[in-house]
């Protein structure tokens, strides 16, 4: 049984992604440089998980928030500037600074055309991100928080769409039968990104 995300949760979740990812290259790339870098990376996974609170579902292994996962329905996983205002991301996104946002959007542009042309008039669950803080790192709650998605997949025999930016995390991800639909690399920063794909059971 997992925990679902409360509206007061929000900014807590926020503050357990960033823990999880603060040693990710993809994300170390885009915050280079930055000043405030802790409030603002802060802001950034917390951007997200407001989204996916609007449209999809954020939950947790339980309400101490060990880890967090997100995921949209594939009509909504788009993040459009309407979207981002009616769900209240837009205002934790300006706390990233605008300089970071012109950065990200030509960063994560091919993924968005990328995933419209694999997944083009398909209904399918995307994963827009999980993580686990590093002090419940190796016990199994992003596995949880993984398998609870795939159950949710499966009963509705649609497919889960998502990217990783690892070698390991696709390791991790195909042993839960995901297989690899691309694996580019992202301009600007010129970070290797894969896109994955598991077909429901």
């Amino acid at each position: 049984m997992l925990y679902e995300i409360q509206k007061k949760d929000i900014p807590k979740a926020g503050v357990v992604l960033a823990d999880a990812f603060q040693f990710d290259p993809l994300w170390n790339k885009i915050f280079e440089g930055e000043a405030n870098l802790e409030a603002k990376f802060r802001a950034c996974f917390e951007t997200p998980v407001r989204f996916c609170y609007k449209y999809g579902e954020v939950y947790a292994p339980s309400d101490n928030l060990e880890g967090i996962a997100a995921y949209v329905p594939g009509s909504h996983s788009n993040m459009t500037p309407w979207r981002m205002l009616l769900s209240g991301a837009f205002l934790s996104g300006m706390r990233m600074g605008t300089h970071v946002g012109r950065k990200m959007a030509p960063v994560f542009k091919p993924l968005d055309q990328d995933r419209k042309q694999h997944m083009k008039n398909k209904e399918f669950l995307y994963l827009f991100i999980i993580g686990v803080s590093t002090a419940h790192q190796g016990k199994g709650y992003g596995g949880k928080m993984l398998r609870h998605l795939i159950e949710q997949s499966d009963s509705a025999g649609i497919p889960i769409y998502l990217e990783t930016e690892t070698r390991d995390n696709v390791a991790m991800y195909e042993t839960f039968g995901f297989r690899v639909l691309k694996n580019g690399i992202l301009p600007m920063i010129d970070q290797p990104m894969w896109e994955l794909l598991r077909e429901p059971r």
